[in-house]
């Protein structure tokens, strides 16, 4: 027999953790939920399709994993702190449909987990991402081409803006046009401090990452399309003139300057006022063989 625990009353997350000698990692960036209303939601928005599986990204003491495992057919949990893993084997106790890895998601391959746990099953992730981790953990799994329907993040709220960002905003940047390009981001709502134990200092933001069937735009090499990117915003005080021939050198200021006139681009242009479509007109001129 086991018991059934509020994984989001204040007590019982103290009961449990002081059970088994928890502590919290500031190096993981480790807060956990106490606002019961989050984790549903998270779970109802993350799919609505009740055959699905669910990879979860960071388990925690499974607060949202258990609200995943009501929405959907089977949920695999990647947690990365061993410590973890005994407090998750006894609040998911009564959670038939979920297994949980001992694992570090940058580590991972996300195909494989999927070809052995979620064959024929369309599939979703869900995390609770903290800062320092988010971005690594969103291109590792965008790159991977993972047959994936959707990703449900919860992340800083100044991240969160980032993803769905615009070039006619402050946020936007090499992060923004990487998702851009292979989804179609949604910020869902706002999550406060005091919703967490510990309590962080920011606010946090849930996002819907809706992957697209193909980018909105063809450039010749995505690579090269990319690496345009990474070198526009290399050093953001810089104009996309500097920026790029200062990070790549194979490129001449002449040809760079030609193409912004290409493009009808003014030759003062920074990389957060250019959009996806002319970086992929961009790249084609400036890459071309």
């Amino acid at each position: 027999m086991f018991e059934i625990y509020n994984l989001t009353d204040i007590n019982d997350i103290k009961y449990i953790l002081k059970k088994h000698g928890f502590h919290f990692s500031k190096s993981l960036g480790q807060n956990f939920l106490t606002d019961e209303n989050v984790p549903k939601e998270i779970a109802r928005l993350c799919t609505s399709d009740k055959d699905c599986g669910i990879i979860e990204i960071g388990a925690g003491m499974g607060t949202l994993t258990k609200e995943l495992s009501k929405v959907c057919k089977k949920v695999v949990s990647l947690e990365i702190d061993t410590a973890l893993i005994p407090v998750l084997k006894e609040t998911l106790a009564d959670c038939e449909n979920v297994t949980v890895i001992n694992a570090d998601v940058l580590k991972t391959d996300i195909n494989k987990l999927i070809e052995e746990y979620f064959p024929n099953t369309n599939v979703y992730i869900a995390a609770n991402l903290p800062y320092y981790i988010t971005t690594p953990v969103i291109m590792h799994i965008l790159e991977s081409d993972a047959p994936i329907k959707a990703m449900t993040v919860m992340v800083q709220r100044e991240v969160a803006k980032r993803l769905c960002a615009d070039e006619k905003s402050s946020d936007y940047g090499a992060i923004s046009l990487a998702v851009a390009y292979r989804t179609e981001p949604k910020l869902l709502f706002d999550v406060p401090p005091q919703s967490f134990i510990p309590e962080p200092s920011v606010y946090s933001s849930v996002v819907k990452l809706n992957l697209r069937e193909k980018p909105p735009v063809n450039p010749q090499s995505p690579e090269n399309f990319f690496k345009l990117i990474k070198a526009a915003f290399a050093l953001r005080r810089k104009t996309f003139v500097n920026s790029v021939c200062a990070t790549l050198p194979e490129l001449s200021k002449e040809n760079v300057i030609k193409s912004l006139k290409t493009c009808n681009l003014p030759e003062n242009i920074r990389g957060e006022s250019i959009s996806i479509e002319n970086f992929a007109s961009l790249s084609d001129l400036l890459f071309k063989k």
